[in-house]
């Protein structure tokens, strides 16, 4: 008899399991966010408790603009895949949430990039993404290419990050707020308006995930696709600690005594 993989039994479990209830469904999905969100990491604790130094935030706000600027891309990916019209009229506001619609709303990237600016930093090295940490580089693509190459709805179901967070932008501001005095309430809008539109997409996303997802199979997968986005968020600040607290900061990456 030859052995049967492990992982081949998961998968004939998934199958021949019913389908979980929606109200487990989403309690499975919201579970997630307790357990791995980027809210518990070290390095988000001393950010948002004032134990970070300048060039240490700088690093933080830098790094997290390839992570900002990546998300109109990956929205875009997915609404090339969807046929269904109402999804993707819905998900257009969110590549207008960040790359704007001028002249009235200058949209999230430029929110972030006002942040830089405030914080001292180049706009156009900001940009270029050319001292952008190599790990924060892959975890962004990887998260494009998620979108792009997954089936829609678990596609859709790797944003629902934003399920969780609010809680992290209100400690942001006023964390930040209390705890810089090099931050001001200008340099902080772009979390300020993303305590409205978060919500409003995670709602949308939630239902569309709690519909679709029709099988156990299915649903698992969409469970995990949180749990990749979580990785993708982790990911960033474990190089941006390993970087910038641990002192091992790589070749070309940003270096903030230097004098730019």
């Amino acid at each position: 008899m030859n052995p049967v993989s492990l992982e081949k039994k998961n998968a004939e479990r998934r199958e021949n399991e019913p389908p979980m209830s929606p109200a487990d469904f989403e309690a499975a999905i919201r579970a997630v966010g307790p357990e791995r969100y980027h809210d518990l990491h070290p390095f988000h604790h001393m950010l948002h408790g004032g134990k970070l130094n300048r060039g240490q935030v700088q690093a933080w706000a830098l790094n997290r603009f390839c992570y900002q600027s990546a998300v109109p891309r990956k929205d875009a990916a997915l609404i090339s895949r969807a046929y269904d019209r109402e999804l993707r009229r819905e998900w257009t506001h969110r590549i207008l949430d960040h790359d704007g619609l001028p002249p009235d709303e200058p949209g999230g990237i430029e929110r972030w990039l006002i942040l830089t600016d405030g914080l001292g930093l180049d706009r156009e090295y900001v940009i270029s993404r050319r001292g952008a940490l190599p790990a924060t580089i892959f975890a962004v693509e990887a998260y494009v290419t998620f979108v792009r190459e997954q089936p829609l709805t678990i596609a859709v179901a790797s944003s629902l990050t934003e399920l969780f967070a609010p809680k992290i932008h209100k400690e942001r501001i006023s964390g930040m707020l209390e705890n810089y005095d090099f931050i001001d309430d200008k340099v902080m809008a772009y979390f300020k308006r993303r305590l409205t539109q978060a919500p409003r997409d995670a709602d949308f996303a939630l239902q569309y995930v709690l519909k679709n997802a029709k099988t156990r199979e299915e649903q698992e997968a969409c469970v995990e696709a949180v749990r990749f986005k979580c990785n993708v968020l982790w990911v960033q600040l474990d190089a941006l600690y390993h970087a910038y607290v641990a002192g091992h900061i790589p070749p070309g990456a940003f270096r903030p005594e230097a004098d730019r």
